[in-house]
């Protein structure tokens, strides 16, 4: 008999969870190992259970000391993306989110995931990505490829420009964080942050950090 599936799902929703993890063991060829609902989580889990797929969320707090709503966001499914390949250059990461907009394709498969679903993907087309990339086939969809490809809006061919530190820092900053707290939590000196800033004030073409902020609400990578 062929060994199951293994599967480690993270969400930061139980009810959410819930959910997928139904809908992936109604399937006798997949099994969940683990489940988790950040960032820090997942890739502890990661270590310890060494899962087949990784099916993943982006928009989740990097770690469980972040439980306020406001501080979840797309660093923390891009971080742990980044780190559990950095662990594992072999590992499978299947994004499964609502935040389908640009830019956040492009800076999956940048991070290194091999799938991109949304959550309103047939539930076959679930169990296939999940079964595709464990084959070591890739899975995204051909309006993703689109996207990713650049084929979009000015305005999210802006986004989609910024460096992965840029997008983290612009993130942190439409949260509505300091200069000064952007910098002791991802560990740069304010004067390297502020640099950061200047560059994505010019390359989004805004001015002020009211601007900013609408452009992370339209653009889903902060919620309103």
């Amino acid at each position: 008999m062929t060994d199951p599936i293994k599967i480690l799902l993270v969400d930061d929703h139980p009810l959410v969870r819930a959910g997928f993890q139904r809908l992936l063991i109604s399937d006798d060829s997949i099994e969940i190992v683990g489940e988790a609902d950040n960032g820090q989580s997942a890739c502890d889990m990661y270590a310890t259970h060494a899962p087949d797929v990784v099916v993943m969320d982006l928009n989740m707090p990097n770690d469980s000391s972040a439980s306020d709503e406001a501080c979840h966001n797309l660093n923390g499914g891009l971080e742990a993306i980044r780190r559990i390949i950095s662990h594992d250059t072999k590992a499978k990461v299947l994004v499964l989110t609502a935040m389908e907009i640009d830019p956040f394709p492009a800076h999956v498969v940048n991070a290194g995931a091999k799938g991109f679903l949304t959550k309103r993907c047939a539930p076959d087309e679930l169990l296939a990505a999940v079964k595709a990339i464990h084959n070591g086939e890739e899975y995204i969809t051909e309006e993703m490829r689109t996207r990713i490809n650049g084929d979009g809006s000015t305005e999210a061919a802006s986004i989609s420009s910024l460096t992965k530190r840029e997008l983290q820092v612009f993130a942190l900053l439409a949260e509505g964080r300091t200069v000064s707290q952007v910098a002791e939590e991802i560990f740069l000196s304010p004067k390297t942050v502020h640099a950061h800033r200047t560059n994505i004030f010019r390359k989004l073409t805004i001015s002020n950090n009211s601007e900013l902020v609408h452009l992370a609400i339209r653009h889903g990578i902060v919620q309103a």
